[in-house]
């Protein structure tokens, strides 16, 4: 190993970096999103808990069928979007269910461990 190679294996301040110690603990983390429909974590990044009082709206509180209307609303164009049109269109019907179904969960129970 050369000289190079050491300095690019640690960090700023000498140590080792800290990436296999956080991905360790997101990896634990996993069975609290088991149950996700798959796409359904990705929906929380924009439209989660954080996102009250944002231009994008939180979908805590919404129901399942209120959901499913919204993408289906996208996926016809029947609602402007600037990103969510193209998002919907990538889930079937039976997709957007079941993620509309987990995310009307309360938050509290989507993170609940199995």
């Amino acid at each position: 190993m050369t000289s190079h190679d050491m300095r690019r294996s640690k960090n700023r301040r000498g140590g080792r970096s800290f990436v296999p110690v956080l991905l360790a603990a997101l990896v634990a983390s996993a069975p609290a999103w088991a149950d996700a429909a798959p796409g359904a974590t990705a929906c929380t990044g924009c439209h989660g808990p954080a996102a009250l009082g944002s231009a994008m709206p939180s979908l805590d509180g919404h129901a399942a069928d209120d959901i499913v209307a919204q993408m289906q609303a996208f996926r016809s164009g029947e609602r402007k979007a600037t990103v969510m049109d193209r998002i919907a269109r990538g889930f079937t019907e039976e997709e957007t269910r079941a993620i509309a179904e987990w995310l009307a969960k309360p938050e509290a129970a989507r993170h609940a461990q199995p």
